[in-house]
């Protein structure tokens, strides 16, 4: 197996494993309704808990997402190029987008995330999530990054082998 197919392998199992949390968000969002509507009665940390899992689904599952090409992408020209410039493309904007702005978030949070574990951060609100869930919450921003980083290099990877092989 080579190096880039373990790097996907590992994004791809991380984004259907957190694809679960979607269906977990609505039976807790509809257990919310339930008890507010007809036991006039709620948990904070039951309503925060959707708020996370929203947020684990969006950050990690980012990787996966930009594995199966799923992501946003403006193709106006891009659907009309070669797979050799195809290939070009997805290299310069993996070289001058996606790897200096994974870096740069993973610099730029690394103090907030220590932060939050060196304090034992719980939630703001009386009976909200207690430690370690924020900083758990927290840690997901550099992890997605290194995720990020990785299927970057998966897809940089392909993108110049795709570029050599069709010279």
């Amino acid at each position: 197996m080579q190096f880039t197919d373990v790097l996907e392998r590992i994004n791809v199992l991380v984004g259907r494993i957190v694809a679960w949390l979607t269906l977990i968000m609505v039976f807790v969002t509809f257990v919310i309704v339930v008890m507010r509507y007809l036991f006039d009665s709620g948990w904070i940390w039951l309503q925060e808990s959707v708020t996370w899992m929203h947020a684990a689904v969006f950050m990690l599952a980012a990787a996966y997402t930009l594995a199966r090409e799923e992501h946003v992408r403006v193709d106006i020209f891009y659907r009309r190029f070669s797979p050799r410039g195809r290939a070009l493309v997805d290299a310069a904007g993996t070289l001058l987008l996606l790897i200096p702005v994974a870096v740069f978030i993973i610099f730029e949070s690394w103090d907030y995330v220590m932060f939050s574990w060196r304090i034992h951060e719980s939630s703001a609100e009386a009976g909200g999530l207690i430690y370690p869930f924020p900083s758990i919450l927290k840690s997901m921003i550099p992890a997605m990054s290194v995720m990020l980083l990785m299927q970057g290099m998966v897809l940089l990877i392909r993108s110049i082998h795709r570029f050599r092989s069709d010279a």
